[in-house]
């Protein structure tokens, strides 16, 4: 089976969201023209990417990249990596593999000097990232705003 990973593109949006509830299972879903009107503006959005694992015509995983402008580093800017998920029933097979090389060429290519990402706290989503070349180098920290 091949898998390709290109740019999201609308068509995709149905797959992307139900990747996305198996990532916050929690989460009510969202309604359609709500999904679709930050679609809209995603695509919008300058330096912004969602990457999607593709197997046989069908979204099995995804990566939401974007690229910040910064003023340090000499201006190389940093790409940020989020919401990153493989559906249950394709994980094991290097679309996540694939994924996290795709927003490593991203950041590449925009002339970033990183690629940073925050990972739940479970220890096989650390052996995964540290597989595909990653380091914990620091402490993340977040503060939700209910």
């Amino acid at each position: 089976m091949k898998i390709t990973v290109p740019s999201a593109v609308e068509v995709d949006l149905p797959g992307l969201l139900a990747l996305y509830g198996e990532l916050n299972p929690d989460d009510p879903p969202l309604p359609e023209a709500s999904a679709e009107a930050i679609w809209a503006a995603i695509s919008r959005q300058q330096g912004r990417t969602i990457l999607v694992a593709e197997a046989d015509g069908t979204v099995a995983g995804t990566a939401d990249c974007i690229v910040m402008p910064n003023l340090t580093r000499g201006g190389r800017a940093v790409l940020f990596v989020e919401n990153v998920v493989v559906a249950g029933w394709f994980q094991r097979r290097g679309a996540g593999r694939q994924l996290m090389e795709a927003a490593v060429r991203l950041g590449e290519s925009a002339g970033c000097y990183k690629v940073q990402l925050l990972a739940a706290d479970d220890a096989y989503v650390h052996t995964f990232y540290e597989a595909c070349g990653f380091k914990a180098l620091a402490k993340g920290f977040r503060r939700y705003i209910p």
